[in-house]
């Protein structure tokens, strides 16, 4: 949404931004979404029940080096394989696309659109053809909420959030971008075994959690004690799901603008030097999911990131999840990625930096592998 600011003649008018949504609840059909409470800014947080597509995330969140015997491991890229073919298949999606695209025309050729009538109750609910979508806004306290929460299940994650921010605190939300990062984790979960992880604008957590469940040490990474708190609370949510005693989710404070760590005694989410030695010394994974939205902010992110990056005694790989999101500007008059575009020249930019003791590649991901998580997987992830 955008909100265009009154000005005395046309050619003063100057915009703002209002409100972003994220559409994450909009692609579950009825979903419940429980407002737990407000925060510190007024906004309603709401806490969601993100459910694993398949059961064999309760071996992927128990293994450990002594479990991953090799019939596990067939076992899980069989199912792997399994869910794949059936669910990310681009063949079947197009043959199926076409099959209903053909349904819908008239002996002409030209498409029938068919229209919900203005009386609903004439028809019967499984009449209608189109599917609501109507995610339920529930409060503590009634009767069948959600399940107790002294039962947590292995196979679903928890996540308090907002639904619709400014700009500022789009971090507060869930975005595809991280459940595609969090797909790809848990599809090549061998890769992060025992790992140090740091990720960059962490946001609510979810990508860090899941994470947790392979990685040895994961730092979640933001800025704000609003949002960092929620992180923070995310994390204990889905404490099940974190090997106890072995893999552990750390919430810290790093702000890009910022030349180094926050050590500030008075900051609650503050770095100790401790930290800061082993996240140099052992860390070998970074990532950062959906956070390039705003040209300042994605330079500042790949300063910090050459920064770090150049402190570290390992070599490291860096896995950045985006969202190519398309609008229409006055200036160029036609749809454009302004800041994707930025994105890939800044990437670029790095790639091509020569300084003597840094290099970097960058590879794109296919994304062919398997999906767990419940979202729409667009062409411009």
């Amino acid at each position: 949404m955008v909100e265009v600011a009154e000005k005395e003649t046309m050619d003063n008018l100057t915009f703002k931004s209002d409100t972003v949504l994220s559409d994450i609840h909009l692609h579950c059909p009825n979903k419940r979404h429980l407002m737990v409470r407000l925060n510190a800014a007024g906004q309603p947080v709401f806490l969601s029940h993100f459910k694993l597509l398949w059961n064999a995330y309760n071996w992927v969140s128990e293994k450990n080096a002594k479990e991953a015997t090799p019939e596990k491991e067939q076992q899980y890229k069989s199912r792997g394989e399994f869910c794949d073919k059936d669910r990310n298949n681009p063949k079947n999606e197009r043959e199926l696309n076409i099959e209903g695209l053909e349904a819908l025309l008239d002996d002409d050729g030209d498409l029938e659109v068919v229209r919900r009538p203005q009386d609903a109750s004439d028809l019967e609910e499984e009449d209608l053809l189109r599917d609501r979508v109507c995610p339920v806004i529930l409060i503590r306290g009634e009767d069948d909420a959600f399940e107790d929460e002294e039962h947590p299940c292995s196979d679903v994650i928890k996540i308090e959030h907002t639904m619709a921010t400014p700009l500022e605190d789009v971090g507060k939300q869930v975005w595809r971008g991280a459940f595609l990062l969090a797909d790809y984790i848990l599809s090549k979960w061998d890769m992060f075994r025992c790992c140090t992880v740091l990720e960059l604008g962490g946001g609510t957590g979810i990508t860090s959690i899941i994470m947790g469940t392979v990685a040895k040490r994961v730092y979640c990474t933001d800025v704000g004690e609003d949002l960092l708190a929620m992180c923070e609370h995310n994390v204990a949510l889905n404490k099940h799901l974190i090997e106890q005693g072995s893999n552990e989710i750390k919430v810290k404070e790093l702000d890009w603008m910022q030349d180094d760590f926050c050590t500030d005694p008075q900051a609650p989410y503050r770095w100790s030097e401790a930290e800061i030695a082993d996240l140099h010394d052992h860390c070998t994974v970074m990532m950062a999911a959906d956070v390039f939205y705003d040209d300042d902010l994605t330079d500042a992110l790949f300063r910090t990131l050459y920064r770090i990056t150049h402190n570290l005694k390992n070599s490291c790989t860096v896995y950045l999840s985006i969202e190519k999101r398309l609008n229409f500007t006055l200036r160029h008059m036609d749809v454009t990625c302004e800041a994707y575009n930025h994105f890939r020249n800044t990437l670029n930019d790095l790639e091509n930096l020569q300084d003597g003791k840094m290099k970097y590649t960058v590879e794109p991901i296919k994304l062919d592998f398997c999906q767990f998580l419940i979202y729409e997987r667009t062409e411009q992830l």
